[in-house]
């Protein structure tokens, strides 16, 4: 069994409920969730927009491969109402969005996945969630662990260290 990190986040409707869906569809199709972190409220980024977004971070035990988890984290986005994804850069409002952060030590490089999440440190949104969930994971590049991580200068970007 593997152990798989999710990132969640939505800014349309009744956020927190299409949180909570999102967790119960992940349950259902991928496996058992293990830890769910608190929901953080968060600014756009990427893009302009009046809605603020609300964000998770979830860690599930799974039997499936990378790609049979991306594939039904993309069904589940779906199943909620997603109806296009962000391309080339280019962001937009969302009811939900599930991305896959970490599957255990895996280092994968395809034009339809890569792991762990290139970004992820780039982005408070994602770190913040993750670190209360997943700090003493062992980053697969960085060899160290999540909480030890200096995002600032892995990112090149202002974080607040958690904690």
């Amino acid at each position: 069994m593997a152990h798989v990190y999710l990132g969640l986040g939505t800014n349309l409707g009744d956020k927190a409920a299409n949180l909570h869906r999102a967790v119960c569809g992940i349950s259902e199709k991928i496996g058992k969730v293990l830890s769910l972190s608190s929901f953080y409220e968060t600014a756009p980024w990427g893009f302009t927009s009046e809605n603020s977004f609300l964000n998770a971070a979830v860690c599930v035990e799974t039997s499936l491969s990378p790609w049979e988890v991306l594939h039904r984290t993309q069904e589940i986005e779906r199943m909620l109402g997603r109806t296009q994804k962000s391309e080339r850069n280019v962001y937009h409002d969302r009811i939900i969005d599930i991305d896959l952060l970490l599957y255990d030590k895996e280092i994968i490089q395809t034009p339809e996945l890569t792991l762990p999440h290139p970004l992820m440190l780039q982005r408070e949104f994602v770190m913040k969630p993750l670190l209360e969930i997943a700090s003493e994971v062992i980053h697969p590049l960085l060899g160290k662990k999540l909480g030890e991580i200096d995002v600032r200068s892995a990112s090149g970007m202002r974080f607040d260290e958690h904690k």
